[in-house]
């Protein structure tokens, strides 16, 4: 979709707030345009010496127009305020709900946080958006109706008219296409320096070594300078449209004030309308100079709007259903999960990294898959998790393959952990919970007594209320794997997937945690990556893999 397809498609969404707008435009411009009819008349009486009832009618005339139309300018901010709103909801529900939904590959050449970032373009749109339609709807109709205006004056003034109208087209017309590629690249450039510097702040304990800094300087340097070097190269547009504009402004005026000083000369005008000309002509003159800057606001729209069409353009997990026959659901059924020869192959790689897989799981296994660095196991594991759809071969849930299955009733069946984890911002208690009105207290208790959290929980101030920063900063490792989970058990799943899940636990306190998960009573299937031997001899089935096969099952 390109930046005008964008453009149009939220005109369309919001169309009835646009409709409204253009329609206070119109009001406010028609009686905008027959105040200078007023006060034409106006030097009309005062040139003729009369002071009358039909003087001061004009006067209150006038006075009530100049009221009316700030009376409609109050509306128009008011629905602009609106549509901000509804922008600002509406992107940031896009976001929250896409990027769990989007499907592994299309974000493999991408960083999400990176791509989160482009969430700010949403302020560009709604400020500019909104005033693009309330001030260069405006504009345009003051330009229509101010020509149209001057032509009951005089005829001469429709063939200005015409000229003008196809200069400003011709102007817009040439500057566009260059305004909107130097308005993207800019913004690329934008987002690559705001990208480095959240990488230098999430790397910033590994930055204060001298020669990382250095680096970090250089890198910022370079990207700067490139965004410099297209900043300019945009700014070179909108300094050519400026000039046009002046150009454009002394050639209105002149040709304006002389048509009407001939006219006034031969005397087809008289004074009062000569006046009333001028007030339109300067009218006119503000409102071609709002609609240039208009086009500047424009670029900035579109370009903000294609930055958040790079995410909400990505291909979400749900849209690769088959829409033939109705989706299945797990309910209160044990789980069997059966591979057919997967494959799966990274979008940047030649060669597969799982290959030709077969494997059955069955209810309440205890399997431990373990291998080399490299050899396929979390990619494996992230398939049969569903985090992962296969590229060739076929996964089965209690024989129907998974695909027929409702993706959120799958998921909301498992519990998983991957070594990408950590909490998010919030308190402990939704860390566990997220707030889940289903979870009792007790059941919370409970968990946390088996992960021996429970004494640490007490000797916080705020208890299972202390706030936890992004990524589990204050709180040590072993209490965060801990954290992990009590929420990946606490909503009592059918299967749980693991990688690592007690790596950063000593001895001891993994040891309790991994006999309490494989604990036969436990209801759960248990399907872990882990490299500790005691998980070996505590689950019941190991799985080797090598070179992305299977090398053995024991």
């Amino acid at each position: 979709m390109n930046p005008i397809d964008r453009f149009k498609k939220l005109l369309i969404a919001d169309k009835k707030d646009v409709y409204q707008l253009l329609i206070y435009a119109v009001l406010a411009g028609l009686i905008s345009l027959s105040i200078p009819l007023g006060i034409q008349s106006i030097v009309n009486f005062i040139q003729a010496g009369q002071v009358s009832t039909s003087w001061i009618v004009l006067v209150f005339g006038v006075v009530i127009g100049v009221a009316f139309v700030g009376i409609l300018k109050i509306m128009q901010f008011r629905i602009t305020e609106n549509l901000q709103q509804k922008i600002f909801v509406r992107s940031s529900f896009e976001f929250a709900f896409r990027f769990p939904n989007i499907k592994f590959n299309q974000l493999y050449d991408f960083s999400p946080p990176e791509l989160a970032n482009r969430f700010f373009d949403t302020i560009s749109v709604q400020k500019g958006f909104s005033k693009l339609i309330l001030e260069v709807s405006t504009a345009a109709l003051q330009i229509i109706f101010g020509i149209l205006l001057l032509s009951l004056y005089h005829s001469f003034f429709i063939f200005f008219g015409i000229i003008l109208l196809i200069l400003l087209y011709f102007i817009f017309k040439i500057n566009f296409k260059d305004g909107l590629e130097t308005s993207l690249k800019e913004s690329k450039y934008k987002y690559k320096v705001a990208h480095w510097l959240q990488e230098i702040a999430r790397n910033h304990l590994s930055f204060k070594n001298s020669s990382l800094f250095n680096f970090s300087m250089h890198k910022n340097d370079r990207l700067v300078s490139e965004y410099l070097i297209n900043r300019e190269s945009h700014f070179n547009v909108l300094k050519k449209q400026f000039i046009q504009l002046t150009g454009f402004k002394i050639l209105i005026t002149a040709g304006l004030l002389i048509i009407g000083g001939i006219l006034v000369l031969k005397q087809q005008m008289n004074i009062g309308q000569f006046v009333a000309a001028e007030i339109i002509i300067i009218t006119i003159i503000n409102a071609v100079e709002k609609l240039f800057y208009g086009l500047e606001l424009f670029y900035d729209v579109t370009t903000s709007l294609e930055k958040l069409g790079t995410v909400v353009d990505l291909e979400l997990e749900r849209e690769n259903i088959s829409k033939s026959g109705s989706e299945y659901f797990i309910e209160n059924e044990e789980i069997t999960i059966e591979a057919k020869n997967i494959y799966f192959q990274f979008p940047d790689n030649e060669n597969p990294v799982i290959k030709g897989v077969d494997l059955t799981i069955n209810n309440k296994d205890r399997i431990l898959i373990q291998g080399e660095n490299g050899s396929g196991k979390t990619t494996l594991l992230r398939i049969l998790s569903r985090l992962l759809e296969p590229s060739i071969g076929s996964v089965f849930i209690n024989d129907v393959n998974y695909k027929k299955y409702c993706i959120e009733d799958f998921r909301s069946k498992i519990g998983v952990i991957t070594i990408d984890d950590s909490p998010f911002e919030g308190t402990i208690l939704e860390n566990i919970t997220c707030n889940n009105p289903a979870i009792t207290k007790k059941e919370v208790t409970e968990v946390l007594d088996k992960l021996k959290l429970t004494e640490i929980i007490k000797s916080l101030p705020q208890g299972l209320d202390t706030p936890m920063l992004s990524e589990g900063k204050r709180i040590n490792s072993a209490s965060i794997q801990k954290i992990l989970i009590a929420r990946s058990v606490i909503t009592k799943p059918k299967i749980l997937f693991f990688e690592e899940p007690v790596d950063k636990l000593d001895k001891y306190a993994a040891g309790e945690i991994i006999e309490w998960l494989t604990d036969p009573e436990q209801p759960w299937t248990l399907v872990v990556i882990a490299k500790a031997n005691y998980w070996k001899e505590k689950c019941t089935k190991i799985i080797t893999v090598e070179k992305g096969k299977i090398k053995s099952i024991k």
